[in-house]
């Protein structure tokens, strides 16, 4: 039993490593999808904004395992 809980471990360690990434992308696609629609933000205005905000939490993630990985 410890086998197949320890597979399912890495099987979703493979797709979410990092659950503050995943729930940081899924906040701003909301929040742009509410600014292009409510708001109305031009969509390539909302397209670009969306661009920087992934690089931006790519780069905390990255800096936070680089962190880890440290120490």
């Amino acid at each position: 039993m410890t086998v197949v809980r320890a597979i399912l471990a890495e099987l979703v360690s493979l797709f979410i490593d990092d659950g503050a990434l995943a729930l940081l992308a899924v906040l701003l696609i909301a929040a742009v999808a509410a600014a292009v629609k409510l708001f109305t933000l031009p969509p390539l205005a909302g397209a670009l904004l969306l661009f920087a905000g992934c690089i931006a939490i790519l780069a905390d993630s990255l800096r936070r395992a680089a962190a880890k990985r440290r120490g």
